[in-house]
């Protein structure tokens, strides 16, 4: 045994002979990975799909290939190419699906600890929340869960449509990923100390919209993958169906010169990576006048996906599992153009991202929305903070609002927050609390990627006692599949959703610092959200 997991095992005051050594076997090579003194061991950058690359390129995912090396675990594999990113940036590559497990260096391959398996987001064209340190919720654990991070294909990589690719290659492939990765669980995390058979799958932004995907996949057929899961800031975009998607085929196509070949999927496998990038644009939705935040996306392929997430869950056709879901108070603020000054403006972007918008519903969304009274800040159009709002309701938060009560009527533990944990200098910029900030808090701030927490919520920061908290409440739903059983001392009792008199009237765990409390949904938020759920499968969320 490693020595320095001797040392952390019996620091815990356990017996080290039946810790998981680093040196873990798997079926196809052996990783060696690295104990910390703090009691945690990390294995990072496990290979565990063949690389999506060559002929796999647009292919479905793999089993990784037989290694008979041992190989060192101590780096993070290289993420996911983005949509519109530089091929030569060195932390990217289109050769991307690894994971990173984290464990207590005390586990053993009895131990059968819950596992958290978190999906990054990024819009499904970037992973933008790569390489997340499992260290902070396991140590909030009290050693009690085993953590795991992984990269998915984005972009054309892991969602291009069109006729040509459902024939000779496969669709939704950045979903497929997923399911390998926890398939890949499934096979594996004993090994790590982790137990197969209690799962739960969280996820932020295009990650929650995973969770989403992931429930009602295959119309709800339950694979035993996971066992509760958990959207953080869950996210609802457009779809469009594979025949739809095939504007976006034929443009990748003639960009790059393919329009001339035979067959013009082997000629978009054989395009050079950097060529391929340089032709990786985004470019308007079909009836769109501009091109939206997010041109790729998980497509209606009549399988995998068979139809929009809404109306799967709206029919019942979901994983009956304890579920959270929750959003933040200003989730549109980071995505809405500053410099939207005009009403003209306003309507003109979020049609560009929802184009089957009617303009009786645009007239209606004005109405709900008006910006009489709405502050602007600094040289900001007097239109973007109308716009963020719609935007994140009609996109984040009301969604969440409307499938916690659909579980609750399907007899079903289901747990909905807010997040309202103002950070000063996001809300001098007027942001107010935006996107998947929440994320810094439950990971903690210091295991967040790329060091983008806001400062207050570091120690000795106004917003630092938040994140104890969040984090008792998601690892206890990790061990116990119910946020209550183990929360910090003194938070209050998280109450599962159950609406009053109707499907939008009920009650939140709000998250704010020192004020973390119940409370029901204001009467504004349920008439807006009332509306914009109604409209929700026309326009195809």
């Amino acid at each position: 045994m490693h020595s320095g997991c001797l040392v952390a095992a019996l620091a815990l005051g356990l017996s080290a002979v039946h810790a998981v050594d680093p040196q873990v076997p798997l079926n196809y090579s052996t990783y060696e990975g690295t104990p910390y003194s703090n009691g945690i061991t990390a294995w990072l950058g496990i290979r565990f799909a063949a690389p999506p690359t060559g002929n796999l390129r647009f292919a479905a995912p793999l089993d990784p290939p037989i290694v008979g090396a041992v190989q060192a675990a101590d780096q993070h594999g290289p993420y996911c190419i983005a949509t519109a990113a530089s091929p030569s940036v060195t932390t990217t590559s289109e050769d991307c699906l690894f994971l990173d497990v984290y464990a207590p260096s005390n586990a053993s391959t009895n131990a059968k600890l819950p596992v958290f398996v978190y999906i990054q987001g990024g819009g499904f064209n970037a992973n933008s929340n790569a390489n997340n340190n499992g260290q902070g919720l396991i140590t909030a654990s009290g050693y009690n869960i085993v953590v795991v991070t992984f990269n998915y294909r984005v972009g054309p990589y892991g969602f291009l449509g069109g006729a040509e690719v459902a024939a000779g290659a496969s669709l939704n492939n950045g979903i497929k990923d997923q399911l390998k990765a926890l398939q890949w669980v499934q096979r594996y995390i004993t090994r790590f100390g982790g137990d197969p058979n209690h799962v739960v799958v969280g996820g932020s932004s295009a990650g929650a919209a995973s969770v989403s995907l992931l429930l009602t996949a295959y119309a709800g057929r339950n694979d035993g993958l996971f066992h509760a899961t958990a959207a953080e800031s869950q996210s609802f975009a457009a779809m469009l169906t594979n025949q739809e998607s095939q504007y976006s085929y034929d443009n990748l196509v003639m960009r790059t010169g393919c329009a001339s070949a035979d067959n013009t999927l082997a000629c978009l496998r054989s395009v050079d990576i950097a060529e391929l990038q340089a032709q990786n644009i985004a470019t308007p939705f079909p009836g769109a006048q501009k091109a939206p935040l997010y041109p790729y996306a998980p497509i209606i392929d009549g399988d995998l996906v068979p139809d929009y997430t809404l109306r799967l869950f709206q029919q019942g056709k979901f994983i009956h599992v304890p579920t959270i879901w929750g959003d933040d108070t200003n989730g549109g603020s980071m995505f809405a153009p500053k410099t939207t000054s005009t009403l003209g403006e306003s309507n003109s972007w979020l049609h560009d991202q929802f184009p089957p918008l009617t303009l009786t519903q645009i007239r209606k969304l004005n109405q709900l929305y008006p910006v009489d009274g709405t502050p602007t800040f600094n040289a900001t159009g007097r239109y973007w903070r109308q716009l963020s709002n719609v935007y994140g309701d009609l996109r984040y938060t009301c969604p969440g609002l409307s499938i916690s009560s659909i579980y609750w009527r399907a007899g079903l533990p289901s747990w909905n927050y807010l997040w309202n944990v103002e950070d000063p200098a996001q809300v001098a910029q007027g942001y107010g609390v935006p996107h998947t900030v929440e994320v810094n808090a439950i990971f903690g701030p210091e295991n967040v990627a790329g060091g983008s927490a806001p400062v207050s919520y570091y120690t000795g920061g106004v917003n630092a006692p938040i994140v104890p908290i969040v984090q008792r409440y998601w690892t206890s739903f990790v061990r116990a599949l119910d946020p209550n059983l183990y929360r910090a001392p003194g938070s209050p009792q998280w109450e599962t959703w159950r609406p009053v008199a109707e499907d939008l009237d009920g009650s939140r765990l709000i998250f704010q610092t020192d004020a973390t409390r119940m409370a029901q949904v204001d009467a504004l938020t349920r008439r807006r959200c009332e509306y914009t759920t109604s409209i929700g499968v026309d326009i195809r969320q």
